[in-house]
């Protein structure tokens, strides 16, 4: 079974830029992104080393292959990334002693800690959304079948 595919109304129609989904999703990732901003700064992190944590605050301890696949980052993006945390003194990177290959991530005391204070942040993000809880989780799973289809879509391609 093929799904429906979006068609715009007219040929006029298909070049403008409200009708466009990617500068919805653009427009959107970025007003969330500026939303997170200050009260990251409050932390003393960026938006991608929030994330990295919010994988360790589940996980504690994980390789960065795994670490990659979950944030779909490649290992050129995320290791700088992981450097700067480190150098924070949130996060320590280790040889696997049964595999001197895998590097795993592990969060210091600092790191751990940093949770407590980082709880505050989904509910106001999630405030300010203005979404009431069953319209957030039906939006947040739209996304991910979209995120799935068009990573579908580009593997296909390749």
């Amino acid at each position: 079974m093929t799904s429906p595919t979006w068609e715009p109304a007219g040929p006029e129609e298909s070049l403008l830029l409200d009708d466009q989904m990617c500068f919805a999703l653009y427009a959107a990732s970025r007003a969330v992104t500026a939303l997170y901003r200050p009260l990251l700064e409050e932390l003393g992190l960026t938006y991608p080393q929030y994330l990295v944590l919010l994988v360790l605050w589940d996980q504690d301890e994980i390789s960065v292959k795994e670490l990659g696949a979950s944030l779909q980052l490649d290992y050129g993006t995320l290791t700088p990334l992981l450097k700067r945390l480190e150098a924070a003194g949130l996060l320590r990177r280790e040889r696997r002693a049964d595999d001197e290959r895998t590097v795993r991530i592990v969060l210091t005391e600092e790191g751990a800690a940093l949770r407590a204070r980082a709880r505050a942040v989904p509910t106001e993000i999630g405030d300010a959304m203005g979404l009431d809880d069953e319209e957030f989780q039906r939006t947040r799973a739209t996304l991910r079948r979209l995120t799935a289809n068009v990573a579908a879509r580009t593997a296909a391609r390749r």
